[in-house]
């Protein structure tokens, strides 16, 4: 299947540069992928889709304040996105790096008095490799220090600071435990404990599971077939509580785009049930894919032609979804990471 029949043309008016005011004050379109039927309602009104015997799994991964500014010896200004914890080697990290120039193998980052970055040369994926030194707790000099790491599409600029303490909170869920994501499991932004609790009172369980998502999220299928196109893997982990609501569950909704790859993931390899465990997927969910776990979906509005619309478009049909999307651009919907959410029945 053509990479192009998933394009779409969104003009920047509606790419959502910041959260709305209230985390649940966000509009929800509720699409129906049997009738085709579209519904246009706020996000608090999620707890009326619900019913006694659903489970709402929620990925709680925590982002981390991985965007570091820093000067080399020569004073030049380095930008470092750290993406993951090399295994097996204490304090060395994969990273994006930004500068003018190119950096050299030794060459030293600093971020402050205590803390720094060395370059250590490049992994296997290509990706470069730091060694982090930090005087002190490195958790604490890193929500000191670092920024959450927006998306490329979210422009702020000279806004950047004025609006880091909104993004602290912002750019995490209300129930984020488990630090490890570069980028936020958007979906999971608009809610607030008190629609919880209320979806918890309709009947509707709740299961978290950890995915840690990673930059590739933000990466567009650039192959000309989208079944050429290779989604990076990434972490997860489930727990034996979590699998058990998922394997008893009459309905289950997954909240977000990283919790449904996880659930189908394993769904693939335990013929429809859920194993509890850890490790990385690398599922590419697009047309066709035969869903053995999920049956809702709680998502915001994605790229052009990235493997999340291709993702939705596997549940609701590609068609479905465009449609959608135009429809949410005449209400004047805000889409991507800090926009509008919808619900796939």
């Amino acid at each position: 299947m053509k990479t192009s029949l998933f394009d779409y043309d969104l003009p920047k008016k509606f790419i959502a540069q910041h959260p709305a005011p209230a985390r649940d004050r966000s509009k929800l379109l509720v699409l129906d992928r049997h009738s085709g039927s579209i519904e246009h309602r706020m996000f608090r009104d999620l707890v009326e889709y619900v019913a006694p015997g659903d489970v709402l799994v929620v990925n709680n991964t925590s982002v981390l304040h991985a965007r570091l500014h820093g000067r080399r010896a020569t004073g030049g200004a380095v930008e470092v996105l750290l993406v993951r914890p090399v295994p097996g080697r204490a304090g060395v990290w994969e990273a994006m790096l930004n500068c003018r120039g190119r950096l050299r193998d030794g060459e030293e980052v600093r971020f402050s008095d205590d803390l720094s970055a060395t370059l250590l040369g490049r992994s296997p994926g290509g990706a470069s490799q730091v060694e982090m030194r930090c005087d002190g707790d490195f958790d604490g000099v890193l929500g000191r220090l670092g920024r959450a790491p927006l998306p490329p599409y979210i422009k702020r600029t000279s806004e950047r600071d004025r609006h880091a303490e909104e993004d602290a909170e912002r750019y995490q869920t209300v129930y984020a435990r488990h630090p490890g994501a570069v980028a936020a499991p958007t979906a999971g932004l608009h809610f607030t404990h008190e629609l919880l609790a209320n979806i918890r009172s309709a009947g509707c369980a709740l299961a978290q599971i950890t995915l840690h998502v990673g930059p590739g999220t933000f990466k567009p299928v650039r192959a000309e077939n989208i079944e050429e196109h290779v989604v990076d893997p990434e972490s997860y982990v489930v727990t034996q509580d979590a699998a058990d609501a998922v394997n008893t569950a009459g309905r289950v909704i997954a909240v977000g785009t990283t919790t449904c790859r996880v659930l189908e993931s394993l769904a693939q390899k335990g013929d429809g049930v859920i194993a509890a465990g850890e490790g990385l997927t690398d599922l590419f969910i697009h047309p066709p894919h035969e869903f053995r776990s999920v049956d809702r979906l709680v998502t915001n509005f994605h790229l052009p032609q990235s493997s999340l619309l291709l993702l939705v478009s596997a549940l609701a049909g590609r068609e479905l979804i465009l449609s959608a999307y135009e429809e949410a651009k005449r209400n004047d919907y805000r889409f991507y990471s800090y926009g509008d959410a919808m619900l796939i029945l």
